[in-house]
């Protein structure tokens, strides 16, 4: 992939490949704004409203939608049309109360998913780092840029904040962030691949070697059918104990 960072502008053919643009027909795409997500890994609320939703046929009629508030991300009204909508996002339409939720899916690497009015209520977010903040509070470092307070009442025994391991998930409340579960990654768990060759594929966790690095340790789960298939610990994203917490695409699971 083209280097996409440093500049204003994003040429089309340097776009993620999952992006639904015309490469050949127009030399320029919407460039993501710095936000929850990396560049590769979000898609632009224009090109999510225009070219996946369908909601408008040009640019102008996209930015105008969104503009008016009609669009909500995770519980919240967004009008900057290069908004970046990433990893287990959710999606309202203010109008319809239509809502979906962005999850890995095979080829595509992310793709919208309906789900109901109760479930986009809340989302599913990995740990991926735990700091100790001013107090002796410890707060949780989400994948999508989000903090997460846990306060607690010794900061030399955080007895609170014990059970929260990084690369576990938490399901939250949007747009509160109040933590209604926990799902630590470990044998059993039920988790979904972000990334690589196996994105988009769904299976219980049945062996973890941990590596020097993350990206080292390997990651051995078991689909629906049986098969077994492995993955580096970075794209494991834990989403259910007994049964997947959010919607899945159909035959996923």
């Amino acid at each position: 992939m083209a280097r996409m960072g440093g500049k204003k502008h994003l040429k089309a053919l340097a776009s993620p490949k999952f992006w639904p643009v015309l490469r050949k027909e127009y030399k320029w795409t919407v460039k993501p704004s710095p936000g929850p997500h990396a560049i590769d890994r979000s898609i632009p609320l224009l090109i999510l409203v225009r070219d996946v939703l369908k909601y408008a046929k040009t640019a102008r009629e996209a930015r105008r939608l969104i503009v008016e508030g009609h669009f909500k991300i995770d519980g919240r009204v967004r009008r900057n049309y290069k908004y970046p909508v990433g990893l287990m996002d959710v999606v309202e339409i203010v109008d319809t109360g239509e809502a979906y939720r962005m999850v890995p899916v095979p080829v595509k690497i992310m793709d919208l998913v309906p789900i109901g009015k109760e479930e986009a209520g809340y989302k599913v977010c990995r740990i991926e780092n735990k700091t100790t903040v001013k107090g002796g509070h410890i707060q949780l470092n989400l994948h999508d840029g989000r903090n997460v307070l846990i306060r607690v009442e010794d900061p030399k025994n955080p007895v609170e904040a014990a059970e929260y391991k990084t690369l576990g998930s938490v399901k939250i409340t949007i747009p509160e962030q109040k933590i209604l579960e926990y799902i630590p990654l470990k044998e059993d768990v039920i988790a979904i691949i972000s990334g690589g060759r196996n994105v988009g594929r769904v299976g219980r966790v049945r062996n973890i070697r941990y590596g020097i690095r993350r990206y080292r340790s390997i990651v051995e789960l078991e689909d629906k059918h049986g098969n077994r298939f492995q993955t580096s610990l970075t794209y494991v994203f834990p989403i259910g104990i007994e049964e997947p917490v959010i919607t899945l695409p159909e035959g996923a699971w």
